[in-house]
């Protein structure tokens, strides 16, 4: 498969899951150009890789989770714009109730990325841990803590409460 092939196979699905986890969809376009990239520099190595496309979204979450982790990164957009026209596909459009924007925004950047992986990307344990880089019962005892704290939260309306 040739680079540009798998970016119109796979490209939008890479936008999707940057949204989804990080609920904002420049920073999704960011992170997808950004794997992209990555993934252009080596093309051979990953192109030869067992998945070329679980190479591909590792790099993606691995720069999400980088993303959070730094302090300095603060670039917010200057105006708003409409999700609904922004990615016209029914996934996006579920993924992006305000409900679950307002309970996954309560959690931490990888307890959100192993719930998306998890149940929006129908990924298996090992497969979030090789994506991560942990062990599957890492990736079992975040999804738990995670729930939990979903559970927690909307039982007690925190959710509500941190964002309004």
């Amino acid at each position: 498969m040739e680079f540009e092939e798998y970016v119109s196979a796979r490209g939008q699905e890479l936008v999707r899951l940057g949204f989804t986890v990080s609920g904002d969809y420049q920073r999704a376009e960011d992170l997808a150009q950004i794997a992209l990239m990555q993934a252009f520099r080596s093309w051979r190595k990953v192109r030869n890789a067992d998945d070329p496309h679980h190479y591909v979204r590792r790099i993606l979450v691995n720069e999400f989770l980088s993303m959070t982790r730094r302090r300095s990164y603060s670039e917010a957009p200057t105006a708003e714009i409409d999700p609904q026209g922004a990615v016209p596909d029914h996934a996006t459009g579920i993924a992006n109730s305000d409900d679950l924007w307002r309970a996954l925004a309560t959690l931490s950047a990888r307890e959100r990325v192993v719930l998306v992986l998890r149940y929006y990307q129908d990924l298996d344990d090992q497969t979030i841990a090789d994506v991560l880089g942990i062990k599957p019962s890492s990736v079992r005892a975040t999804a738990s803590r995670a729930l939990a704290s979903l559970r927690e939260a909307r039982k007690t309306n925190r959710v509500d409460e941190r964002l309004s």
